[in-house]
């Protein structure tokens, strides 16, 4: 859960600096802002449906 929240942390951060980038015109800054918020944000997402859905364990097998 810890590893979510610091992901959720990073995942904001890059979003600030998704606009402030596209503010710059600075595409290649851009970019890695775009690509950072669609890795993180992604397992961010998944993460919190991931332990609403089976409440934090696993799946069971």
């Amino acid at each position: 859960m810890a590893l979510a929240i610091i992901f959720g942390l990073v995942t904001l951060f890059a979003i600030w600096a998704l606009f402030r980038e596209f503010k710059r015109k600075n595409i290649f800054a851009l970019g890695f802002a775009f690509l950072t918020v669609a890795v993180f944000g992604w397992f961010t997402v998944m993460t919190v449906i991931d332990i609403f859905h089976t409440g934090g364990w696993g799946g069971g097998h």
